[in-house]
């Protein structure tokens, strides 16, 4: 296909496709489906080899969530029988992230409910990353604590924080169908703050809650041009008790197609298959990580994930190596004098590849067929941080 080939030169040469080509990635068919794996397969290897990286979530509080995000089964009012915990001592918090980094993973990430940190919670996390990097030395750690403040991006770097997650989710134009409590705007500041404090900023978005092709290209477009270092793509598991539960959009196919869009438009960004592959993609997880370079490793924030051992065993039977932990993950443009040594607040450049290409105004919205509901595979979280079970690593 021309097309492929296009994108693939641009994917080496870190140009921007147009809209245009993106939306037509999402449309292939399923006959096509192979060669655009390969197609961006071939990005994919070019700026990250067969490494996989490993990331590990720590759950600090959960639950009680003052926002009304109608994706999240920790929102405001939800009723899905997850487990409800306020904030994890440092210590505590040090013992989760040891067993998700004994089971491989180089990042921890430190995720908490709620609108965004008070400075007495910044606190708290700050004593938490103190604590898991007295006992690692190496490890990264990546804050997701909601909106921030002026000021407490730069004291999470201060304490030790390499990082700092929040997810655009979902286009700018609809983002208000999916939470009123707070805005895109928001978001948008947050991920900019995190930037200009010298963290490496982590933004990414959520699929299937009933967006158009157009919402999916416009959310990462947005996302390349904020220029996060890492790009989480998350499937969104329909929770019982959620505003979305019936929200059963999405095939492997699709969630495939997604994820190569997505490397088209940011080839040389750390792109995470996040919450839902196991729901969604199921069998189809090893082709995947011919897409993205990093996945989390065993259970996620309110839901269990894939036996950790069994994540080792996908990523060695798809002929991949797990990132050690003395390996840069990024490609030595984007970690020069950027986030890597904390020195700047920029993370890498984009040569040639501001945001380029509208959508035609012609352009249909391709519509995925819907998948047929597996309520089977939402399996809530009772292990691991909070509980008195060893966690899933």
């Amino acid at each position: 296909m021309d097309l492929l080939n296009t994108l693939v030169d641009k994917g080496l040469r870190r140009e921007t496709p147009t809209r245009a080509e993106a939306l037509a990635v999402l449309a292939t068919t399923d006959d096509e489906l192979l060669d655009v794996v390969a197609a961006a397969g071939k990005v994919r290897r070019h700026w990250f080899g067969r490494r996989v990286k490993l990331n590990y979530l720590v759950n600090l509080k959960s639950g009680l969530c003052p926002e009304d995000c109608s994706y999240c089964s920790q929102r405001l009012g939800s009723k899905a029988d997850i487990l409800k915990y306020t904030w994890l001592k440092p210590d505590e918090a040090s013992r989760a992230a040891a067993a998700g980094l004994a089971g491989g993973a180089k990042r921890v990430c430190l995720v908490a409910s709620g609108r965004g940190p008070t400075d007495r919670d910044v606190d708290r996390v700050s004593d938490t990353i103190k604590a898991i990097k007295e006992q690692n030395e190496d490890v990264e750690v990546c804050a997701c604590l909601g909106l921030l403040s002026d000021g407490q991006a730069e004291r999470l770097r201060e304490a030790g924080a390499d990082a700092y997650n929040h997810n655009l989710n979902t286009s700018e134009s609809t983002y208000g169908e999916i939470t009123t409590t707070h805005t895109y705007a928001d978001r948008v500041d947050t991920v900019r703050k995190a930037h200009a404090a010298g963290l490496s900023a982590c933004s990414g978005l959520i699929a299937g809650m009933g967006e158009t092709d157009e919402d999916l290209v416009d959310v990462v477009f947005s996302l390349r041009e904020l220029d996060p270092d890492s790009v989480p793509v998350n499937f969104l598991i329909p929770f019982e008790g959620t505003p979305l539960a019936k929200e059963w959009n999405l095939t492997p196919q699709r969630c495939l197609r997604i994820l190569a869009m997505v490397r088209f438009v940011c080839p040389d960004v750390e792109v995470r298959i996040a919450g839902g592959r196991e729901v969604h993609l199921r069998t189809m997880q090893p082709l995947a990580l011919h897409l993205a370079n990093s996945i989390f490793l065993g259970d996620y924030l309110t839901s269990e994930g894939q036996a950790g051992k069994a994540d080792l065993e996908m990523i060695a039977d798809a002929g991949f190596e797990v990132e050690g932990a003395g390996e840069v993950t990024l490609p030595e443009h984007r970690t020069g004098g950027g986030c890597g040594s904390h020195e700047g607040s920029r993370c890498g450049s984009h040569e040639g590849g501001g945001v380029c290409g509208t959508v035609p105004a012609s352009a249909p919205a391709a519509s995925a067929s819907a998948d047929e509901p597996r309520p089977d595979l939402v399996a809530v979280r009772r292990r691991g941080a909070g509980t008195d079970l060893a966690p899933n690593a």
